[in-house]
């Protein structure tokens, strides 16, 4: 078979490598929209007026889309065919990316915040399974390493990109926003013509929408060492994602948006490599490494606040990078070996409520307790609070190793 035939399937669809490219594209762009806000922050809390709690519950607002997404249409794609899912997913993001271009006030950002979560927790799932079924062989293992290095390099580059337009460009709450709907209409383009791989999909009305979510007894204790890794390794990218521009403002005294920008980068970088560097290291290994590292890691981030150091806080943000992408990677493949097979898709869907969580909740914490105190004493509380997670992590995945 040429190379043009692999490419271009029946009716001019994009096939092979190029489909392939299509997904990874689609998973990229919708993850870029969530830290396209990212160096925004500091601006929306100067242009709208509210406190530093309330920018951590607009980050963190963006989990309530992901949990439906999650609960309610976690089999969409698995129905009604990937395409069609991808597309309602992408239709999503349209419209989040719109609200945020004309936002006006507090719920305008929200609503933006919660559809782009439900957009993500949708065209997310569905691209993973999509990419499985376009690679050829039998090994399916590198469609999880595409997906979620694909993740992280969308999520840096939303907000590279951001930061470099709010620091230099006109319009910085406007024009970011607007060239995100132009790469969104581009990625619709290519999915809409990337070809189908459900052979016989069904209607919107077959999707069941009872929510289902448990570990058996038989796991529990096992599950307990990926469920708090993963928690701890999405903390680390939600402290980044949310307050890392304010940590620059306030303690660091920079800033520049584009540097605020540019450190997310660097992480989301860092945890991309790392996947892909570790892709061949033993899961349940890469897990119980990624709990040791976590806490040296948060003891530096609080030291380059302490001594309002940048360099110090460069090499957290990369080891941070290492630790989030061991976690979330081994954490995730933990769970996969461990659950039961009939049940393997109601245990992952409950690993990554624990990853939702992670990603949420800690932020809002550090939010209330620096308006309490101040920016550094949150910091050491969450250090402190991923010390002993990582320690009590630790004990059960020593202790239950299979």
């Amino acid at each position: 078979m040429t190379s043009y035939a692999r490419t271009m399937t029946r009716d001019n669809e994009l096939g092979g490598g190029v489909a392939m490219a299509a997904v990874a594209a689609m998973i990229a762009a919708l993850f870029a929209g969530s830290t396209a806000l990212t160096p925004l922050y500091v601006i929306y809390k100067q242009a709208f007026g509210f406190s530093q709690v309330t920018l951590t519950l607009v980050y963190a607002v963006y989990v309530v889309g992901n949990l439906a997404a999650l609960l309610f249409f976690g089999r969409l794609s698995d129905v009604i065919g990937r395409r069609p899912a991808a597309m309602a997913a992408m239709a999503v993001a349209v419209v989040s990316a719109l609200s945020f271009l004309f936002a006006e006030n507090l719920a305008w950002l929200d609503i933006a915040r919660i559809l782009s979560g439900l957009g993500i927790g949708i065209g997310a799932g569905t691209g993973t399974a999509w990419l499985a079924e376009l690679i050829e062989g039998e090994d399916k293992s590198r469609a999880a390493i595409v997906a979620t290095s694909t993740n992280f390099l969308g999520l840096g580059l939303g907000a590279l990109i951001s930061g470099l337009l709010a620091e230099y460009a006109p319009w910085p709450l406007r024009l970011t926003f607007a060239v995100y709907l132009a790469l969104l209409a581009l990625v619709t383009l290519l999915i809409w013509r990337t070809r189908e791989t459900v052979s016989e999909p069904g209607r919107l009305s077959d999707v069941p929408m009872r929510p289902r979510l448990s570990v058996p007894d038989s796991i529990r204790a096992r599950f307990v060492a990926p469920a708090v890794t993963g928690f701890g390794a999405m903390a680390l990218v939600g402290f980044y994602a949310a307050l890392a521009p304010s940590v620059l403002a306030q303690q660091l005294h920079v800033t520049n948006h584009a540097e605020a920008g540019a450190l997310f980068f660097e992480l989301s970088v860092v945890t991309a490599a790392t996947i892909l560097a570790t892709a061949r290291l033993a899961s349940r290994t890469v897990m119980l490494a990624a709990l040791v590292l976590m806490i040296p890691t948060v003891a530096i981030v609080v030291a380059a606040q302490v001594f309002a150091s940048m360099a110090i806080m460069i090499i957290a943000t990369a080891l941070c990078g290492v630790a989030a992408a061991l976690g979330y990677r081994g954490g995730l493949q933990v769970v996969n070996q461990i659950a039961p097979a009939k049940r393997r898709a109601e245990v992952v869907s409950a690993f990554f409520v624990c990853c939702f969580c992670g990603n949420a909740l800690p932020v809002i914490g550090i939010g209330v307790l620096s308006s309490w105190t101040n920016a550094t004493v949150a910091s050491l509380a969450f250090a402190g609070m991923i010390t002993i997670f990582s320690l009590v992590a630790l004990g059960f995945g020593a202790r239950y190793a299979r």
